[in-house]
């Protein structure tokens, strides 16, 4: 978890330095091409190619779009508000999974799980304050964000009842960069990467890679009822290393709110795993 924690924020910080010369898409291409090549030469170097296949290719491409879409949402969030903010509003993403499920999984709504969902939408009230001054473009982006990134968990749990992790991994990055390709270049013009911005767009694809992949193995070695209490560290740190670099304030409000999120999400966690050797037993 310590690397989640680390790659995310390295992320952030290296996706906001790339936002005064980069578009979210240039920087999506850039990122998507650097993790295309890690995942090529890891298939190669482990002899995994056998396991890349066509079946399910139309939910690929959905799901590769939604997290496209939340991907470029993020990276434009992250370059116009609080990090702080982004990551409270991105944190909402398993809410939204929780209320998508039953439409898209056939997945039961549970009191609890209903119950997460609103303390959920209450922190993002708090987060966001969405009056006429404060519903800024960044805090839209965030919070769409975390929609789209709940689609792209629900369609990669669909994905992972028939297709192997390696196999999902290549879609993602050879897929999202062929859609940066085409968003970056609609207009004939993809800026060159400089000595000088190099290192922040191999950053931004190394840290994504490494991030989901810490977290995966977190989420295999210990309970999630741990694993997202320690997650949350995320919010203090990307707080302090805004406040140290960008001097950014620290709003007390972003942290009530992300404290009203994060326990809707734990009592879920909780919740259902009290529930699941129960039903295991019956």
């Amino acid at each position: 978890m310590s690397g989640s924690i680390a790659s995310f924020s390295i992320m952030a910080i290296a996706g906001r330095e790339l936002g005064a010369h980069f578009d979210t898409f240039e920087i999506m291409t850039y990122r998507s091409a650097v993790g295309l090549l890690i995942v090529a030469g890891l298939l190669t170097l482990n002899r995994r190619w056998q396991q890349i296949n066509r079946r399910d290719l139309g939910l690929q491409v959905v799901r590769n779009l939604a997290h496209f879409t939340g991907q470029n949402l993020w990276f434009f969030a992250v370059t116009v508000i609080p990090l702080a903010q982004v990551f409270a509003l991105e944190f909402t993403s398993p809410l939204w999974v929780i209320v998508l499920s039953p439409l898209l999984l056939g997945e039961r709504l549970t009191r609890m799980r209903a119950l997460a969902a609103l303390m959920g939408f209450v922190g993002i009230l708090i987060v966001a304050r969405p009056d006429m001054a404060g519903l800024t473009p960044g805090i839209v982006a965030a919070a769409g964000s975390a929609v789209f990134f709940a689609l792209t968990t629900i369609f990669t749990k669909r994905l992972t009842r028939s297709q192997p992790i390696a196999c999902i991994l290549l879609y993602l990055t050879g897929l999202q960069l062929l859609f940066g390709l085409i968003a970056a270049g609609y207009d004939g013009v993809i800026a060159a990467p400089t000595l000088v911005h190099a290192p922040y767009l191999i950053l931004v694809g190394l840290a994504g890679l490494l991030a989901h992949f810490c977290l995966t193995n977190a989420l295999a070695i210990a309970p999630a009822t741990v694993v997202v209490p320690f997650d949350f560290v995320r919010l203090p740190v990307i707080a302090m290393l805004g406040m140290l670099l960008y001097g950014e304030l620290l709003d007390p409000l972003v942290f009530v709110g992300a404290a009203i999120i994060f326990t809707g999400i734990y009592l879920n966690l909780w919740s259902e795993t009290r529930r699941a050797p129960r039903e295991t037993v019956t």
